[in-house]
């Protein structure tokens, strides 16, 4: 079986205060229960705001670096994901959709090497 990362994308205005509802916590809550029933949940991780990021690159000296925020500027950036073991694409995928209505966001599902 393949791990799949399926990583829930959040506007970087995103404030889970206000975004987030009752609904949507049962409507996670049930697709976590359905992915460890089935068996293909591995972890799952929400995120804090891209803001609370830190960034780590190496400069051409080998000096490191250490700068605030996300290492991509972007107008999106992750809020959560899990990581699930399924058979194929296909069966992530299926994984996805739900993520994406029970998230109410886009989601993107990416195999691990």
């Amino acid at each position: 079986m393949t791990q799949y990362l399926v990583a829930i994308h959040h506007p970087d205005d995103y404030d889970p205060a206000v975004a987030e509802d009752d609904a949507m916590d049962r409507d996670i809550d049930v697709l976590n229960d359905e992915m460890v029933a089935a068996g293909v949940r591995v972890f799952v991780g929400g995120l804090q705001s891209a803001s609370r990021a830190k960034s780590v690159r190496v400069q051409p000296s080998g000096k490191i670096s250490v700068t605030d925020g996300p290492y991509l500027e972007t107008k999106e950036h992750i809020g959560g994901f899990w990581v699930l073991e399924a058979a194929d694409m296909e069966e992530a995928l299926a994984w996805g959709r739900k993520a994406a209505v029970a998230c109410r966001a886009p989601v993107e599902v990416r195999p691990f090497h």
